[in-house]
């Protein structure tokens, strides 16, 4: 007997009913904060594992290891969203968001290990705080005007590629990227999440809450990773 395949319904969520696109809000958020969940489960079996000493000694082995990470990173990036745009079934889509928190999982050991290890120990919880006042705060702004912050789009891709270009720079030149770059990084964070949460529910289907979970959790974790170097940078003054 052949299996039924789970058909992907396409409803935009603009022209959805109130309470259809508050179930779709609803369904979202709760993957948001399941996603959240795994990174935060994967990083607490990570980091005190040997794996996450290997990984260490491979970064600081050459200063061009952490372009070859961040390489992979952008790979499974690639990855994971392009599974999710052409999943057929809704495993396929978990799938593709499994692949990236396990990605942000990996890319984000070296700077919470040395959080951990190196850093005040209220550091992470400092950093936690500040990010989910900050993304509940932008987020409920975007949903609740129903703004169309669609133009930040340009900005956000520009400013995306300068990021790219100043980080393989200082890798390759050997200069620190300080507090000015930090508090720039948390800007363009602040603009994804609203650019992420005005697109949708705007451009996407009822059923897409996989996808929209992705988005966010992407731009959630940005924004964590810049908030934690300027609270780590601020605590050893």
């Amino acid at each position: 007997m052949t299996a039924a395949i789970e058909q992907v319904r396409s409803f935009p969520v603009a022209e959805a009913l109130p309470a259809e696109r508050a179930l779709f809000i609803r369904r979202t958020y709760a993957h948001l904060a399941g996603a959240l969940a795994a990174f935060v489960g994967i990083e607490y079996l990570l980091l005190p594992s040997p794996l996450a000493k290997m990984f260490m000694n491979f970064l600081s082995a050459s200063r061009y290891s952490w372009l070859m990470i961040l390489g992979g990173f952008m790979v499974a990036s690639w990855l994971a969203r392009s599974i999710i745009a052409g999943a057929k079934t809704r495993s396929m889509q978990y799938a593709g968001l499994g692949v990236y928190v396990v990605a942000e999982a990996i890319i984000f050991i070296p700077l919470l290990y040395i959080a951990v290890n190196f850093s005040s120990p209220d550091v992470i919880p400092t950093a936690a705080l500040i990010t989910g006042g900050l993304f509940t705060g932008l987020s409920a702004y975007a949903i609740t005007t129903r703004k169309d912050f669609s133009f930040l789009g340009g900005i956000l891709t520009v400013g995306g590629f300068v990021a790219i270009g100043l980080i393989v720079a200082g890798t390759i030149f050997g200069f620190n990227l300080g507090l000015a770059f930090s508090g720039g990084m948390v800007l363009l964070a602040a603009g994804s999440i609203l650019y992420d949460t005005s697109k949708i529910v705007r451009d996407y289907n009822t059923d897409d809450y996989v996808s929209a979970s992705l988005q966010l959790f992407a731009s959630v974790l940005l924004l964590f990773w810049y908030v934690l170097r300027i609270v780590m940078r601020l605590s050893r003054r």
